[in-house]
This record gives C-alpha cells, structure tokens and sequence, in this order.
C-alpha cells in the first residue's frame, strides 16, 4: 500500500493535468483551473447560454385559429379543412418558415437565429377539432404550432361542451412537440372595472391574479411544461395588466391586431392576424412581408375613455345598427392625417375620413350591424409619435330611440 501510494505521487507530479485530486488533498488557490473532469457540464450549460448572432431584421407573422371544420357555421371563429390546408401550402409556397413559438422567444431574447421570413402558428382556446382536424394536416408539413389554453374549457372544465378538447388530448399534443401557453381561467375581459374608467380594487385584483398566475400554474402542473406566452382574451389589455401578467411570469403577451413583428417590437404586446373564414383578406395581408414592424422604440400612448371624445361613448348601448363612430383627434395633439387607421370588430381595417375643420375621424358601415359589441381601434402618429384610440360600445335593437 506505501508503495502504491508513491507511485500515485509521482504520477501525479510527473502529469499534472490529467490526474484527479484525491478528496483529502489541500484544495488548489481561488485562481487555478478547475480540474477538466469536473468543468464538463457547468461548461456545456454555459455554452447554451451563450448569445448567438441573430438576424435582427427577419420578420416574424403570428397567426391565430380557433375552429377547423368541415363545413363552416360560425364564420368569426371557424376555417374549412380545405382553406386551412391551402394556407398551409402557402407558407411553404412563399417560402415562410413555421417555427415554434419556444424559438420565436428564444430569438427574442437573442438566444437563437431564425429565418428572414418567419410564422408562427397558434390556436386559441381549447377546441377538439385542433386535435381532430387540424393536427392531420399540421403533421402533412411537419408544421410546430402553439394551443392557447383557457382552463375553463378543457373537458371537465365549468366552460367546456362537446367541442371541448380533453387533457389527455392536449398532454398528447405536447408530447408530439405543439408548445402549450396561457389564455386565462375563464376568457373573460382582463380589464375588468377598469375597462370603464373604474379603480383597482383589492378584489378585482385577486380575480386577475387567479386568471393570470392561477390558469398558468394548472397548466404548468397538470402538464409539466413552462408557460411563457400568454395571449389576452378578445385582444383587451392595458397597461395594468401588462404589469400583472409580467408579474405571474409571462415573458410574451399576445393581442388580435395584426402586424409584422420585428426583432425590437415589445413584447407586451405582441400582434396576432386572427383568421376566420369571412376575412380571407386577413391572411393575405400577413403573408406579404417587407413591411409593417413594430419598433421598440416607438412607444405608444394610449388613450381610453374618459380621455376620449367618441361617439358612440366608451361603453354606450345604442340601438343604431349604423351609427357613425366617430373620435375627436383633439386629444392625440398634432395629428398626421395620412397615418390614421381605424379598426372595427368584426370588420378589420375600415374606409374611415379625417375631417380637419372638425378634427375628426370617422366612419359609418354601408350595411348594418350585427353583433351586440363592437371594439373601436384609431390608430396614428401625432408630434411624431405614436397613439392609439381604443373604446367600445354595446349594439341593442331595444335601445333605438322612439321617432
């Protein structure tokens, strides 16, 4: 035994490098390299971690579906499996690459490159025909994709029905890759009272804490994975609950109002082309790409109810099923006429007129309304920067004034 423990001396003099300390050996100084046997992993994980190169101005489309069908009844939330496919090839045609959403935020962060021309694919809420109709074809082009899950929904859940996609189901849809993200509890408007210019109370601030926090933890540990992204019910947000979403963990929030997204676009708010079978204009528009990106460095200031001048008012019920929408640009400053846009749900980007005696914006629909809300977006540049107009009002056949 003394012999070999010289022998071990020697070798350890004669080759430094390559042999291990013994436990008890008095430790090397703070500054001496650490042994290579011991540096494999803490090295490798390092690694990852380092930032690569990115293309900073590739452009990346955020699509969003709910229903793939057969035969289309609900044409705001449903596409045919035909459509659907078409679409699919068109990426491929127009040489857009699908990738998923874990790369589009790891580029994000500048963790990993990804192509000129990029798209995502997501799929809100929790519908069975995700799984059914949709996933056959997703599997033809070997396409990643992102369900947006409201825990309410899932089968079993005090939402679900018989369109409702089961946990299984999902759990399955995981395994075979899909990224799996929040869309709250119960899909209901985040802002809650504030939405009317009301404060934040104690109570509705544990109700958004459980939408937010609350549906991200069932997710995460019902089926082991990190939620990150979450995309806002209806596309309704503000700035509080931004804050409270950034709290609970989510590095990405979503919205419905289409745009190219670039390298320094926010990540607060984040824009997804909605596609539904009665807008085919919609996917046309995402698909052309070289314009249209988000800077982050151009802020927005937003403006909301009681700091807007609008017909209808923030939140009427009127019973005019064509009612002029109208929003005095007062209040945005200098306005650039050329730069104003109007949105309406359920009709997209509308033919809207500036009035610059009135200093005035707005528009009346050639046919009549249907639904029973409507949400009103104006957006422009003023002092060279960038606003938006955001209000709503509520549609009632019942409201209409006597004549």
């Amino acid at each position: 035994m003394r012999q070999a423990a010289v022998l071990l001396m020697v070798c350890c003099v004669g080759f430094t490098s390559g042999c291990r300390r013994a436990p008890q050996a008095k430790p090397e100084p703070k500054d001496a390299a650490p042994p290579v046997a011991e540096q494999t992993e803490p090295a490798a994980a390092e690694a990852k971690a380092t930032p690569v190169p990115v293309n900073r101005n590739a452009q990346v489309i955020v699509l969003g579906y709910h229903r793939v069908v057969d035969n289309v009844h609900r044409p705001d939330t449903e596409i045919t499996k035909a459509d659907f496919e078409k679409q699919m090839q068109q990426l491929k045609d127009e040489g857009i690459t699908v990738i998923p959403m874990r790369d589009f935020l790891a580029w994000k962060r500048g963790e990993k490159d990804i192509p000129a021309k990029s798209a995502v694919l997501t799929f809100d809420d929790g519908w069975k025909s995700q799984y059914e109709a949709a996933w056959p074809i997703l599997r033809k082009f070997n396409y990643p994709f992102t369900l947006f899950i409201y825990t309410d929904y899932v089968k079993g859940g005090p939402k679900s029905g018989g369109e409702s996609i089961t946990w299984e189901q999902i759990a399955e849809l995981r395994d075979a890759g899909a990224d799996i993200e929040g869309h709250t509890v119960s899909h209901k408007d985040l802002r809650g009272p504030t939405k009317r210019g009301g404060a934040v109370t104690p109570e509705y601030d544990a109700w958004l804490w459980n939408e937010l926090n609350g549906s991200k933890q069932a997710l995460e540990q019902r089926l082991g994975v990190k939620i990150e992204a979450l995309a806002v019910p209806f596309g309704f947000y503000n700035a509080h609950v931004q804050e409270v979403a950034k709290k609970a963990g989510y590095d990405a929030i979503f919205t419905v109002y289409g745009q190219k997204i670039g390298y320094g676009s926010p990540n607060n708010s984040l824009g997804r082309y909605m596609i539904e079978a009665n807008k085919p204009k919609v996917f046309a528009s995402a698909v052309r790409f070289g314009s249209g990106v988000t800077s982050a460095s151009e802020p927005v200031a937003e403006f909301t109810g009681n700091a807007l001048k609008t017909e209808p008012a923030d939140n009427a019920t009127i019973g005019d099923s064509r009612p002029v929408i109208k929003v005095s640009t007062e209040t945005f400053g200098n306005i650039d006429p050329a730069s104003l846009t109007m949105r309406v749900s359920s009709l997209g980007t509308v033919n809207a007129q500036y009035d610059a005696a009135a200093k005035s914006y707005s528009y009346q629909p050639p046919h009549k309304l249907n639904d029973n809300r409507y949400s009103v977006i104006v957006s422009g540049k003023a002092d060279g920067k960038k606003v938006e107009a955001r209000w709503g009002f509520n549609l009632d056949s019942k409201a209409a004034k006597p004549q």
